[in-house]
């Protein structure tokens, strides 16, 4: 089974919010709401998603812009924005998805995401990862 498929199972399987399998071969399983996942990662080593396959329920252009920078080289998204697509395209990152929406909505499912809503029109990638990583 191709590494992506065994990430896309594994989410779907076990309901996990994010699943990686790092470029050492370890895939492991990760349950937190939003990107909390992701910054704990980064935290604890900023390049320990250079390579790696991510498959995760939810990317926006916030998540695509983090995991593009930290060095990610496939993603699968459950639902992916439309402000996600030219970042992963922009920077050859390759990708699938299963739903395409508009923007990731917000907690309260009222509109968008602040997040989303925040960094939407943000060109610079670097600056969305350095104020939400570093």
């Amino acid at each position: 089974m191709a590494k992506l498929e065994e990430v896309k199972d594994i989410l779907y399987k076990k309901n996990a919010a994010l699943v990686v399998a790092y470029e050492n071969g370890e895939i492991k399983e990760y349950y937190q709401d939003r990107i909390n996942d992701i910054k704990d990662i980064l935290h604890e080593n900023e390049n320990a998603l250079r390579g790696a396959i991510v498959a995760d329920k939810v990317i926006g252009k916030v998540a695509g812009s983090i995991l593009t920078v930290a060095g990610v080289k496939e993603i699968y998204a459950d639902v992916i924005s439309q402000y996600a697509i030219p970042v992963l395209e922009e920077n050859h990152i390759k990708y699938e998805f299963r739903e395409k929406v508009e923007y990731i909505i917000n907690q309260n499912k009222t509109g968008m995401c602040p997040m989303e809503n925040k960094y939407k029109d943000e060109p610079d990638i670097r600056v969305i990862y350095n104020e939400m990583i570093k």
